[in-house]
């Protein structure tokens, strides 16, 4: 259930790190949506008082490709760019998704280079991009750049169908993606000009957007149910067989997986290994719901269904679910929406270590922060003991479970840390964080200084503590909970860790002198592997501006060139239809020659003309054409107009007479008055008869004497001076005299407490004929 947006709500949003939405006062319109940014194809889902729907673009198709076709004027996206992948191939761009974040000696990169119709291209900083011909020129773009365009067209797609402008949003993510690829697409995001509140990994959305339709299935049910999802995005297999010598070639079922089993085999390994981190049993196992464009397939189908040894579900819109369950996400993060709170609790993909420089031993310290499945998001605050500036290097503990060739995460700098005023170590407290997109970060690191300290001192080099999970928080309460918690007892992994390199244990049991300490924020330098600097970012965001505009700007163009096509079309049908009667043959010839030379121009010189010179063109037709078209719509309105005059001067004609005949409805009207009447639709009646005779001596071919908008403007005329007149209603009659009242048993004034309307004299009793209205006088 859904409700528009409560203060209270606007004001938590505000607290929750400035993600841009202090801007929007309560009550603003705001567009809550949900972006399945697939390899293949995209959805728009929207959140609106009432529930989830999917927005449908300008093909009206709620499915658009993931594809762009770059050319020598403008870019074609979605729709309009799969249409090119034959007649473009160079130049159009399709399964660009799987290229984020990666650098180009990638050996997966090189691998995809030769599978790819468009030609990869080594960036300045070693990622990889695309080179194509763009405006008549060759031009290398970034992956960031290509995404960026599809997520703008997504956008324009969201706020053409909302009518409102699109800003807040959350896309979904794979969730093997790494912390570079993840950044690589929040960057697209920020060139689209969009305001990503989440990166969403698919699976997550996917259950979200079941807990919509499946709301009292686990929740109601008095011992806890498990739900396994299965999510295969990617095809198991993608098979065409051509055969242009031979013709048709016939491949049964089981020949055709038969072929496939090696990849068939590919299905079970993840779903045991899911089930074994998950420690499930089978017979745990409430239901399957199975989404994905592979499970589609028969013989995926029935692996799946024989590993679990059930049945399995597809209540879910396999197609839509991801983008939905953004879209619900995105309402409960988005101040403009109160939802319902669903419980979602995310993982981290991959154990995450840090390793720095050991002053106490020889080479380095490490320490694992975040293990495989650890909750998300969740921050941990890590106490070093430093005299000197030190560098954190975070990567992806084991780099064979990574589908990524370099496991390095980033380095991250911890600045202006110094000796104690007495040479002790100084003790630099280290905030590390998996944040609600599943990105890395040294969130932010502070140094405690010494005051009046009483007793020894420590000269532990480090030690880590682990705040209580702080799901769907961000920074600022975080940092709350975590000053809240510190000092609680560390994690297992890290007291091993930390045994395991000799380093000494705080004990919390022992006793120690009490000291006033304060604290100071340290400056972090961070440098995240293959992430773009932020220079980088608005450059492509004033190069994805200038592009939207040269985009517009061939629209109006082609727009102004398609409006002289279609009226050349037009024209020439009604030439030879209703306009026929209406032109003599020699300026039919004429004209039909003009517009025959204006097609063939329109092919030849004027294929190519910019938007003024198609303006223009039209214009120069419409000279031509306008008249023709006039005298068309005059005939077939005339009869009309010229009826409805006609009855309005009869009616005042017949009032005028009837005034004169003495009738008594009209008996108190001004005599000076109504002979201004008379005059005046006598002069009205006189030239219509002129101009009407006029006409009638002329042929169709022949610019009417008298136009339609003329007569109306008369009778309009006529019910502005004459109505008035008219039409002017009687005198109230008077009340009888109170003698007379009271012997027909009648009353004056209010009686027990009635009021004056209720007790008003029936004029129509007294006076019969005023019970017909002079409306009788009025035309319809």
């Amino acid at each position: 259930k859904w409700d528009k947006a409560a203060k209270t709500r606007l004001a938590r949003g505000r607290r929750r790190g400035g993600r841009g939405r202090a801007s929007a006062a309560p009550g603003a319109a705001m567009s809550v949506v949900g972006i399945d940014l697939g390899f293949l194809n995209c959805y728009i889902g929207v959140a609106r008082s009432g529930g989830i729907e999917t927005i449908a673009n300008e093909y009206s198709d709620r499915c658009t490709p993931a594809c762009i076709s770059l050319g020598s004027k403008t870019r074609a996206i979605g729709n309009a760019a799969k249409s090119q992948i034959v007649t473009n191939v160079k130049n159009t761009l399709h399964g660009f998704k799987k290229l984020h974040g990666r650098a180009f000696e990638d050996p997966y990169i090189q691998a995809e280079r030769a599978k790819l119709p468009y030609e990869l291209q080594k960036m300045p900083n070693g990622s990889v991009g695309v080179k194509v011909r763009y405006l008549d020129e060759e031009r290398p773009f970034a992956i960031e750049q290509i995404t960026g365009m599809l997520l703008a067209k997504l956008k324009e797609t969201s706020e053409s169908a909302l009518k409102k402008p699109v800003a807040d949003c959350v896309i979904s993510v794979p969730s093997f993606f790494t912390d570079a690829e993840r950044r690589s697409v929040m960057a697209a995001a920020q060139i689209a000009g969009l305001n990503c509140l989440k990166l969403m990994n698919e699976t997550t959305a996917v259950a979200l957007a079941y807990g919509i339709y499946k709301q009292d299935l686990p929740a109601l049910e008095e011992k806890p149910r498990n739900v396994v999802f299965v999510d295969m995005g990617h095809s198991a297999y993608q098979v065409s067989i051509c055969a242009f010598n031979k013709g048709k070639l016939k491949v049964t079922s089981a020949q055709f997986e038969q072929l496939c089993a090696a990849l068939l085999s590919r299905v079970e390994p993840p779903l045991r290994a899911a089930m074994d981190q998950a420690k499930l049993q089978r017979e745990d196992i409430y239901s399957i719901e199975i989404v994905g464009g592979a499970t589609r397939i028969p013989a995926v189908k029935e692996q799946i269904s024989n590993f679990f040894c059930k049945e399995i579900s597809t209540t879910l819109n396999a197609d839509e679910a991801v983008a939905r369950g953004c879209a619900l996400q995105c309402a409960i993060l988005s101040p403009a929406f109160k939802v319902r709170e669903f419980s979602i609790t995310d993982v981290v993909p991959y154990s995450i270590t840090l390793r720095w420089k050991s002053s106490y031993e020889e080479g380095t310290g490490e320490c694992e922060v975040f293990s495989k499945n650890h909750a998300a998001p969740f921050s941990k605050v890590i106490t070093f003991h430093k005299k000197e500036p030190f560098d954190l290097e975070a990567y992806y503990t084991h780099p064979h479970e990574v589908p990524y060739p370099d496991s390095r995460i980033g380095r991250f700098t911890i600045q202006n840390v110094v000796p104690q005023h007495d040479g002790d170590n100084s003790k630099v407290k280290v905030k590390v964080r998996v944040n609600i997109h599943g990105l890395f970060s040294v969130a932010n690191a502070s140094v405690i200084e010494k005051q009046n300290i009483d007793g020894d001192h420590s000269d532990t080099p480090m030690d880590t503590e682990s705040s209580s999970k702080n799901q769907g928080k961000d920074d600022e309460l975080d940092k709350m909970q975590v000053d809240q918690d510190e000092g609680i007892q560390r994690s297992q992994a890290e007291q091993q860790s930390q045994t395991a390199s000799g380093d000494k244990q705080d004990h919390p049991n022992q006793p120690k002198a009490k000291a006033k300490v304060k604290s100071i924020d340290l400056p972090i330098q961070a440098s995240l592997y293959r992430q773009l600097g932020q220079d980088l970012i608005n450059c492509y965001i004033e190069n994805e501006g200038k592009m939207m505009m040269q985009d517009k700007l061939e629209k109006e163009r082609n727009d102004a060139k398609n409006a002289v096509e279609e009226y050349v079309y037009d024209f020439r049908d009604k030439l030879c239809g209703v306009f026929e009667k209406f032109i003599t043959e020699e300026d039919s010839h004429k004209l039909t020659l003009m517009l025959e030379d204006t097609e063939n121009w329109l092919y030849e010189d004027g294929e190519d003309q910019p938007k003024q010179v198609y303006m223009d063109k039209l214009q120069e037709l419409r000279k031509f054409g306008q008249p023709i078209q006039e005298r068309y719509m005059e005939h077939e309105e005339r009869p009309k107009a010229l009826n409805e005059l006609g009855k309005k001067i009869q009616l005042l004609m017949k009032a005028v007479e009837a005034y004169k005949n003495k009738d008594e409805k009209y008996d108190h009207l001004d005599p000076a008055e109504m002979e201004k009447v008379e005059k005046y639709v006598s002069e009205a009646m006189n030239w219509l008869n002129s101009k009407m005779n006029a006409q009638n001596k002329l042929s169709l071919t022949q610019d009417p004497v008298v136009k339609v908008a003329e007569m109306l403007a008369k009778s309009k005329e006529l019910d502005s001076f004459c109505n008035p007149i008219v039409y002017k209603p009687k005198p109230k009659v008077e009340p009888p005299n109170n003698g007379q009242a009271k012997a027909n048993g009648e009353h004056n004034g209010p009686v027990n407490g009635q009021s004056g309307a209720e007790t008003k004299p029936d004029s129509a009793k007294d006076n019969p004929q005023q019970t017909k209205p002079h409306g009788e006088m009025e035309v319809d």
